[in-house]
């Protein structure tokens, strides 16, 4: 795997889109879509790269060679329709269609996810919860059953799931992924501190806020 050149956490098993375009390119194209979705109701129309590079602090000529790798958006000297090249962002990360997930831990962090009201908006849709206490079972979540694990298979294929949120304890997490890519989920947002792995055609991004911080903590040292 390439090595991570920004902040971004890193993605194991492979590029989301074509294999040509960097991962760091693919993990700005949801900042444009929320970028061009605030323009958008704000009602403007039209956009540029000077305008995008602002808003999103970083170069107009970065912006364009981002978009560069998708086809072409805009006429120089024009700049963009807004609600076109959102459409085709859209698109291209598969934002157009929706998604069902699923949550295995239900502590404090399960039970925050699930609570969290900004996933439907965009298309994820929280529909199971799997939990390994049996006191928590049964219980509902956000609106969501908490399932036994033992009820992952069935679940992951009755509803559609291809995405799970993984907010287990560290020494439980490879075996849940495991479990998780048996049932055939393809995409795991992991919030453990470990590197879990995956087969081939299996995505798992990495969320550790122990590691953001620590990198940010470079900058204030003197």
């Amino acid at each position: 795997m390439p090595s991570n050149p920004d902040d971004s956490p890193p993605l194991i098993g492979g590029p989301l889109v074509a294999v040509e375009v960097p991962e760091v390119v693919v993990s700005r194209l949801p900042q444009y879509v929320r970028i061009l979705s605030q323009l958008l109701d704000d009602g403007v129309e039209v956009t540029n790269s000077q305008h995008l590079g602002e808003k999103l602090q970083v170069t107009p000529a970065q912006i364009r060679k981002d978009l560069s790798y998708f086809g072409r958006f805009g006429k120089q000297g024009r700049g963009y329709r807004v609600r076109h090249l959102l459409t085709e962002l859209k698109q291209i990360l598969g934002l157009d269609s929706e998604w069902n997930v699923a949550v295995v831990g239900v502590g404090r962090l399960g039970n925050a996810i699930l609570n969290y009201p900004g996933f439907n908006p965009d298309g994820f849709h929280l529909v199971a919860a799997f939990d390994s206490n049996p006191g928590r079972v049964g219980q509902a979540v956000g609106g969501v059953s908490v399932q036994p694990m033992g009820a992952m298979a069935d679940t992951v294929a009755t509803r559609n799931i291809t995405i799970a949120i993984v907010a287990v304890p560290s020494a439980d997490t490879q075996s849940v992924i495991d479990q998780l890519v048996h049932c055939g989920v393809r995409a795991i947002l992991n919030y453990a501190p470990i590197n879990a792995q995956v087969p081939e055609g299996v995505w798992v991004r990495n969320i550790d806020p122990v590691l953001a911080l620590q990198s940010m903590t470079y900058y204030l040292t003197d």
